[in-house]
Protein backbone atom coordinates (compact mmCIF):
# COMPACT_ATOMS: atom_id res chain seq x y z
CA UNK A 1 0.00 0.00 0.00
CA UNK A 2 1.55 3.20 -1.14
CA UNK A 3 1.39 6.09 2.20
CA UNK A 4 -0.03 9.21 0.81
CA UNK A 5 2.49 11.16 2.26
CA UNK A 6 5.36 10.04 0.32
CA UNK A 7 3.91 12.08 -2.48
CA UNK A 8 6.77 14.35 -3.93
CA UNK A 9 3.98 17.26 -3.58
CA UNK A 10 3.66 17.08 0.12
CA UNK A 11 7.56 16.68 -0.23
CA UNK A 12 8.17 19.91 -2.46
CA UNK A 13 5.65 21.95 -0.46
CA UNK A 14 7.48 20.62 2.75
CA UNK A 15 11.10 21.14 2.16
CA UNK A 16 9.78 25.05 0.93
CA UNK A 17 8.83 25.75 4.25
CA UNK A 18 11.65 24.27 6.05
CA UNK A 19 13.75 26.16 3.65
CA UNK A 20 11.71 29.41 4.46
CA UNK A 21 11.94 28.95 8.12
CA UNK A 22 15.77 28.41 8.08
CA UNK A 23 16.29 31.52 6.16
CA UNK A 24 13.75 33.25 7.44
CA UNK A 25 15.33 32.97 11.54
CA UNK A 26 18.81 33.82 10.29
CA UNK A 27 17.54 36.95 8.25
CA UNK A 28 15.38 38.41 11.34
CA UNK A 29 18.58 38.13 13.49
CA UNK A 30 20.64 39.34 11.29
CA UNK A 31 18.13 42.45 10.29
CA UNK A 32 17.35 43.32 14.08
CA UNK A 33 21.43 44.23 13.89
CA UNK A 34 20.43 46.74 12.36
CA UNK A 35 17.08 48.00 13.64
CA UNK A 36 14.92 46.30 10.90
CA UNK A 37 12.24 44.27 10.75
CA UNK A 38 11.79 41.37 8.25
CA UNK A 39 8.67 43.43 6.51
CA UNK A 40 10.68 46.56 7.10
CA UNK A 41 13.84 45.43 5.25
CA UNK A 42 11.07 43.90 2.26
CA UNK A 43 9.64 47.21 1.51
CA UNK A 44 12.78 49.19 1.47
CA UNK A 45 14.66 46.57 -0.73
CA UNK A 46 11.50 46.31 -2.83
CA UNK A 47 11.75 50.30 -3.24
CA UNK A 48 15.45 50.55 -3.52
CA UNK A 49 14.73 47.76 -6.81
CA UNK A 50 12.43 50.09 -8.13
CA UNK A 51 12.74 52.82 -10.77
CA UNK A 52 13.24 56.29 -8.69
CA UNK A 53 13.69 54.36 -5.32
CA UNK A 54 9.98 54.27 -4.96
CA UNK A 55 6.67 52.51 -5.60
CA UNK A 56 3.01 53.69 -5.75
CA UNK A 57 1.57 51.99 -2.19
CA UNK A 58 -1.18 49.85 -4.20
CA UNK A 59 2.31 48.20 -6.24
CA UNK A 60 4.00 48.22 -3.24
CA UNK A 61 1.16 46.33 -1.40
CA UNK A 62 0.68 44.01 -4.59
CA UNK A 63 4.41 43.30 -4.25
CA UNK A 64 4.36 42.09 -0.43
CA UNK A 65 2.36 39.73 2.04
CA UNK A 66 0.81 43.00 3.15
CA UNK A 67 -2.18 44.62 2.70
CA UNK A 68 -3.30 48.17 1.62
CA UNK A 69 -3.81 48.92 5.38
CA UNK A 70 -0.99 47.06 6.16
CA UNK A 71 1.35 48.89 4.15
CA UNK A 72 0.12 52.08 4.87
CA UNK A 73 0.77 51.17 8.85
CA UNK A 74 5.01 50.15 8.05
CA UNK A 75 5.08 53.18 5.29
CA UNK A 76 3.51 55.55 8.49
CA UNK A 77 6.22 54.03 10.98
CA UNK A 78 9.10 54.03 8.32
CA UNK A 79 8.37 57.79 7.41
CA UNK A 80 8.73 58.29 11.41
CA UNK A 81 12.23 57.32 11.12
CA UNK A 82 13.41 58.63 8.05
CA UNK A 83 13.81 55.92 5.87
CA UNK A 84 10.89 56.61 3.60
CA UNK A 85 8.77 59.63 2.47
CA UNK A 86 5.67 60.10 0.54
CA UNK A 87 5.19 61.44 -2.97
CA UNK A 88 2.19 62.47 -4.17
CA UNK A 89 1.03 60.88 -7.66
CA UNK A 90 1.16 63.75 -10.08
CA UNK A 91 -2.11 62.26 -12.24
CA UNK A 92 -3.97 60.69 -9.65
CA UNK A 93 -4.81 62.27 -6.10
CA UNK A 94 -6.01 59.23 -4.78
CA UNK A 95 -2.61 57.58 -5.44
CA UNK A 96 0.68 58.08 -3.48
CA UNK A 97 4.17 56.68 -3.92
CA UNK A 98 6.46 55.67 -0.87
CA UNK A 99 10.46 56.83 -1.93
CA UNK A 100 13.31 55.48 -0.26
CA UNK A 101 15.21 58.53 1.15
CA UNK A 102 18.97 58.72 1.18
CA UNK A 103 19.02 57.62 5.15
CA UNK A 104 16.52 54.75 4.21
CA UNK A 105 19.37 53.88 1.70
CA UNK A 106 22.02 54.30 4.07
CA UNK A 107 20.49 51.54 6.52
CA UNK A 108 19.83 49.24 3.77
CA UNK A 109 23.48 49.71 2.36
CA UNK A 110 24.95 48.91 5.83
CA UNK A 111 22.10 45.83 6.56
CA UNK A 112 22.91 44.71 2.55
CA UNK A 113 26.31 43.07 3.16
CA UNK A 114 25.32 40.68 6.09
CA UNK A 115 22.08 40.03 4.42
CA UNK A 116 24.24 38.45 1.31
CA UNK A 117 26.20 36.69 2.89
CA UNK A 118 23.54 34.55 4.62
CA UNK A 119 22.02 34.85 0.91
CA UNK A 120 25.33 33.06 -0.55
CA UNK A 121 26.09 30.55 2.84
CA UNK A 122 22.94 29.29 3.42
CA UNK A 123 21.30 29.38 -0.05
CA UNK A 124 22.69 30.13 -3.38
CA UNK A 125 26.08 29.19 -2.11
CA UNK A 126 24.45 25.62 -1.92
CA UNK A 127 23.55 25.17 -5.58
CA UNK A 128 25.78 25.01 -8.20
CA UNK A 129 25.20 27.76 -11.25
CA UNK A 130 22.94 25.28 -13.32
CA UNK A 131 20.68 24.35 -10.35
CA UNK A 132 20.45 28.18 -9.05
CA UNK A 133 19.50 28.74 -13.13
CA UNK A 134 16.57 26.29 -13.09
CA UNK A 135 15.59 27.35 -9.43
CA UNK A 136 15.22 30.75 -10.40
CA UNK A 137 13.51 30.09 -13.12
CA UNK A 138 10.86 27.79 -11.61
CA UNK A 139 10.59 29.70 -8.25
CA UNK A 140 9.54 32.85 -11.16
CA UNK A 141 7.21 30.58 -12.58
CA UNK A 142 5.65 29.35 -9.30
CA UNK A 143 5.70 33.13 -8.03
CA UNK A 144 3.86 33.98 -11.24
CA UNK A 145 1.08 31.90 -10.35
CA UNK A 146 0.25 31.88 -7.10
CA UNK A 147 1.18 35.83 -6.94
CA UNK A 148 1.38 37.48 -10.28
CA UNK A 149 1.20 40.83 -8.88
CA UNK A 150 4.14 40.20 -7.28
CA UNK A 151 6.00 42.60 -10.07
CA UNK A 152 3.57 45.73 -10.22
CA UNK A 153 4.78 49.27 -10.59
CA UNK A 154 8.66 47.28 -10.92
CA UNK A 155 9.42 48.57 -14.42
CA UNK A 156 9.77 52.11 -15.96
CA UNK A 157 6.83 51.12 -18.32
CA UNK A 158 4.95 50.47 -15.44
CA UNK A 159 5.62 53.69 -13.90
CA UNK A 160 4.60 55.39 -17.07
CA UNK A 161 1.78 54.29 -16.93
CA UNK A 162 0.72 55.14 -13.68
CA UNK A 163 1.54 57.97 -14.10
CA UNK A 164 -0.77 58.37 -16.98
CA UNK A 165 -3.48 56.86 -15.47
CA UNK A 166 -6.86 58.55 -15.49
CA UNK A 167 -8.51 59.60 -11.66
CA UNK A 168 -12.07 58.17 -12.99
Amino acid sequence: MTNVFDDPRITAVGLLYEVHAGLSARFAAQLEEHDLSVVEFEVITRLARSPGNQLRMTDLAAQTSLSTSGVTRVVDRMERDGLLTRRACPNDRRSSYAVVTASGMQRLDETLPGHLRIIEQWFTGQLDPEALAALLDGLRRVRDAVHPGATAGSTDQDMAAADDSDPA
